[in-house]
């Protein structure tokens, strides 16, 4: 067996219980699932008793039936969110990155903070050491500050406790105070808008915008670099508009501002 396929078979077994409860949508008893999933009852059970600890079943207590649980619901949610943003967002910032003729790219918040996931590459050559995967300081970036502005306060916090020397280089909790980080993502919500003027990429300027869903969670991160000589850092500047501009389009898109616009 290659090095690439090798897994681990117990785990793939138990899938096949997981994949049973999803096709059926609805709970089901411990003999139907085990039989939808091929195997007896007495072999299924164990699995399920692991599952419902890690809470991605839970078995109503009345009914002896079992279901999706907690876990397997968030997961599902988030990758529904994140697949649905990244897709509307797509052909967005590929528009914008031909309108400003600047890199454009687009990050979602993952395990290691700002992620980029998507980057869209300008006509002329720049020097950007970013590409797809790479995570983005939070504190040091522009894509990491538009982050930070609006991520909830306990998020923020525990990215911030996690150890931000891990996040970010130049910034030192001992030193940078909390009012200091206010200040600056103060600035942020005030623009709409993080910026980036030659820091942390000496000759490297950045704009960067929130996206958000209909719950008004920032979901993702579109930003736009360029060169300084030809990268307007304004606030008014048109590339800053064009980018407010794109990620609103796409915050509508997702919901944001449905809700309060329906009262």
């Amino acid at each position: 067996m290659s090095r690439e396929s090798r897994g681990i078979q117990s785990i793939e077994v138990g899938g096949e219980l997981l994949r049973a409860l999803a096709r059926s949508g609805e709970p089901m008893m411990l003999r139907d699932l085990a039989r939808e999933a091929g195997m007896p009852p007495a072999k299924a059970h164990p699995y399920l008793v692991s599952f419902s600890r890690i809470g991605l079943i839970e078995q109503d207590e009345t009914t002896g039936r079992y279901e999706i649980g907690a876990l397997a619901l968030e997961l599902g949610l988030i990758s529904l969110h994140r697949l649905s943003a990244v897709r509307i967002a797509t052909p967005k910032i590929a528009a914008l990155a031909d309108a400003i003729d600047h890199a454009v790219s687009l990050a979602v918040w993952g395990t290691h903070g700002p992620t980029v996931v998507r980057l869209e590459e300008p006509s002329h050559p720049v020097h950007i050491s970013m590409r797809a995967g790479s995570a983005m300081a939070l504190l040091e970036t522009a894509t990491g500050r538009a982050f930070a502005a609006f991520l909830p306060a306990k998020t923020l916090k525990a990215a911030l406790d996690s150890g931000l020397d891990r996040l970010g280089i130049g910034y030192n909790l001992k030193r940078l105070k909390n009012a200091e980080i206010e200040t600056m993502l103060d600035e942020v919500r005030r623009q709409g808008l993080a910026r980036a003027i030659g820091d942390p990429l000496p000759g490297v300027n950045a704009f960067a915008a929130p996206v958000f869903d209909h719950s008004g969670r920032v979901v993702l991160v579109i930003t736009a670099m360029g060169p300084a000589g030809t990268f307007n850092i304004n606030w008014d500047s048109s590339i800053a508009a064009a980018l407010r501009d794109c990620a609103g389009e796409v915050s509508q898109r997702l919901g944001h501002g449905a809700a309060k616009a329906a009262e």
